[in-house]
Order: C-alpha cells, then structure tokens, then sequence
C-alpha cells in the first residue's frame, strides 16, 4: 500500500445507499451547508453526481467531494488501444443458442496489472443507451503503477474476485477485497488497483443500467438476503502527491488516456450516498424451501439493476453460497429449464451442485435466453437417488450474473484456449423415460 495514503478504513453503513460521510482531516467537511463560498482548509468543493439531477428523491445518487484540487484539471484526452475489453454493441462474433463453457483465464506469462489484464467475454445491450452489461475476466500479476489511474464513464463496475486479495484505491478511500467478498466503483470514480503479491484473478460485471440495489424482499418480509448493514463503505483517504500520472477512461466503448500533474485521490472529506462500496457474501442471509418443490434461483439474489419492465432486470447478481437443504419429494439442484434471461456464471470455490466435473473455480459459463440447460447426467442421477436428508452444502459458492438481454460472446472468448469445445457432452447419456 502507498504510504502517502494519509488515513484509511472502512465503516459500516447506516443502511445501502444512506447518506454517509467521512474525513481524512477533522474539519474538511463543511457543518449547514453543502458547498459553502469558501470551503473548509480552503478545500474545492466538487459533486459527483451517479443519476440525473431530477431523479427521484429515493434514486437520487449524488456525493460532494472536497479536494485539493478541481478534477478538472486535466489536459485533453487521447484514444488508446482498447486491448481486450470490448462494449456492447460488440458484435464481433455470431450470436448462437449455443451453450459455452470456459475454463480458468491462463496467469499471464509478462508482467500484467489490474487494467492491462481485462478482457471482455460477453456484452448485452447498448452502452450508450445505457442498458445492458459486459463480463469481463481479469488476470494480473502486479498492481497498477501509483501514477496511473482508471474510470469508467460506460457502466459501475462489480467486482468479484476469484484468487488474491486486491486492494482498490479509491478517490472515496482503500477497499480490501477478496475472494468471497464482491466490489462495486461506481461509474465515473478513478481508482487503482495494487494487488498483495501473487497472481490475482476474477470476474467483473460492467453495468451499463440503472446503478445496482437491493432487491425488494416481497413476502419474504423485512428480514433475509443481503442486509443493508452489512456493507462496507471507505473511510475518507487522500494522496497529497505531485507528479506527472496517467488517467485511463473508458468513454463510448473505447480507452481514452489523459495526463495530470498530480494524483487523483486527493479527496480529504466527502459526504452523500455515491460511492465504492465492498459486502461480504458469506453474510448473506439465503432463503430456501423447507417443503418440496426447487425454489427459482432469484431467492438468491444479492443486487439488481432494474430495467423499464417491472421483475424484469437489467442484470442481476445471483449467489449460491454455502447452504441448507431440507426440502422433500423434490429433485434438489437446480432443474432442467429454459429462462427468458440469460445467465453468465462463474465459480468461486468449490463445486457447483449441477456439474460434478468440468467446472472448476476460476470457470465461467453462458446459457442465452432459451437455451435448455440443467444438471449433466451424473449429477441428476445422484440426486434422483439421494437419501432426501437435510444437506448442507459447504464447499460452494458459485455467482450468475443475469439479463433481460442477449450476451454476445466476444472473438477472444470463441477463440479462447479455455473454452470447452465438448461442453454439450455433458447432457449425452440420459436415457429415454416413461411409466
């Protein structure tokens, strides 16, 4: 960790998406007004707005942000090489009803970093009509220089982390996260990646829609999925450095690159409701059938991004953590079906309960709308025969993220050495069934 960050942490917040607020400097934030003339220590005064000036009260995402300089102090942005991330519309290879699989993403054999070693698997939708999402995996082997930075304008980001710690350097403050914990930068804020030694892999979700939320608990009642509290926010941490540094934006579907003269996490005290945040996932709290019947996967849901139809999402992200299940008469992994939305998996740890081989962590896979999918043979076999005592699944803990659209799969996921060229092999061998 850079020892110029001046104060790190994190807090609890007050409730997901409540007003919070945090100081680097006791006295940089100002007490009655939002943006006084003349703002504390002779700080800037800036608002970094995540929603429409005119949003509803209750979806409005604003923070004011107090800093040594103005953020707009930049010299103009140039185009650079997008590597391997893409933005939807890609449209770059053909879209089919096939099912795929991808292994693990190989460790980079040159020395990569956070930025460098993104690359795009899939996109839905439309980035400048800000609906859909992107997949992207990411490999890395060193952190990010400390005068280089990163935004994107295009989408939040969501990261979930499969092997290695990272440590996100925010312009709110430092986030530790690591696997089995989840990450989100909203759109538009600058950070950097440092890694703790090590190889780092994982997936990240690049929202292009409505900003992720807790979904609503409906019967369920007040209790039970993620709780509010359980997410961590940043405490306000500031680099007081001057130095010529690089900040990379992703704008449009393409990387621009601009130079500045100092560093851009030199905010000393921010308050509002806009900001990174990182959750835990083992506190999830799931909820499961206790009689018969396999509940939807949607009972595993952690955040959505809605969509202009009601229950349908934009994206969802989905967990299947570690577990009870207790239901009888009822086939227990996920079942045999077809689903308007299209799902994007990956695997943390562990087994997933619907694929006894083939998909190990570090995996991912992509079922579009409509395509049969399920258990492969030895799994529903096992299950149909399982003694229905209560199980508890330990060792797992797999994630989808899932759209109302299409995901395209890029060339570099087609031609990936990874992907599975036999994966539909896995549904051969099921024999014909009557009474």
């Amino acid at each position: 960790m850079n020892d110029r960050i001046l104060a790190a942490g994190l807090r609890y917040l007050s409730g997901f998406g409540a007003h919070h607020e945090s100081e680097a400097i006791e006295g940089a934030l100002p007490v009655g007004q939002n943006s006084p003339q003349q703002a504390p220590l002779g700080l800037y005064a800036e608002q970094l707005s995540g929603t429409a000036f005119t949003a509803p009260r209750a979806a409005n995402l604003r923070s004011w942000l107090y800093r040594l300089r103005p953020s707009a102090m930049h010299g103009p942005y140039r185009r650079v090489g997008e590597g391997l991330v893409r933005t939807a519309p890609c449209l770059e290879a053909e879209c089919s009803p096939n099912r795929l699989r991808w292994g693990p993403q190989r460790w980079p054999s040159e020395p990569t970093h956070f930025l460098a070693g993104l690359a795009t698997l899939a996109t839905c939708g439309d980035s400048r009509l800000q609906h859909g999402a992107a997949v992207h995996a990411y490999t890395a082997n060193q952190s990010m220089e400390e005068r280089l930075f990163f935004y994107d304008a295009d989408g939040e980001l969501l990261i979930v982390p499969q092997e290695g710690q990272l440590l996100l350097a925010t312009e709110f403050g430092l986030l530790a996260v690591s696997p089995g914990e989840i990450a989100v930068v909203p759109r538009g804020v600058k950070f950097r990646v440092e890694t703790a030694g090590g190889g780092v892999r994982g997936y990240v979700c690049e929202n292009y829609g409505a900003p992720f939320r807790l979904p609503e608990l409906g019967p369920i009642g007040a209790n039970g999925l993620a709780n509010p509290r359980d997410f961590l926010a940043p405490t306000a941490a500031f680099e007081d450095r001057d130095a010529p540094t690089e900040v990379v934006a992703k704008f449009g579907g393409h990387l621009w690159s601009a130079q500045v003269d100092h560093s851009p996490l030199d905010i000393v005290g921010w308050h509002g409701n806009y900001y990174p945040y990182k959750y835990d996932l083992a506190r999830f709290n799931a909820i499961n059938t206790v009689s018969f019947d396999h509940p939807d996967p949607s009972i595993f849901t952690v955040l959505t991004s809605s969509s202009d139809t009601p229950g349908t999402a934009n994206v969802d992200f989905v967990i299947f953590p570690p577990r009870w299940i207790v239901a009888e008469h009822t086939f227990r992994p996920p079942y045999f079906h077809r689903n308007v939305m299209s799902e994007f998996m990956g695997l943390v740890r562990g087994e997933y309960d619907a694929k006894k081989g083939g998909f190990v962590p570090g995996s991912a896979s992509l079922h579009n709308s409509m395509s049969a999918h399920g258990p492969d043979r030895a799994s529903y076999e096992m299950a149909s025969g399982a003694d229905l005592k209560p199980q508890y699944l330990a060792n797992t803990l797999a994630f989808m993220f899932e759209s109302r659209y299409v995901f395209e799969p890029t060339a570099f996921a087609l031609a990936s050495p990874a992907l599975d060229k036999e994966y539909d092999t896995v549904w051969d061998g099921f024999e014909k069934r009557r009474q």
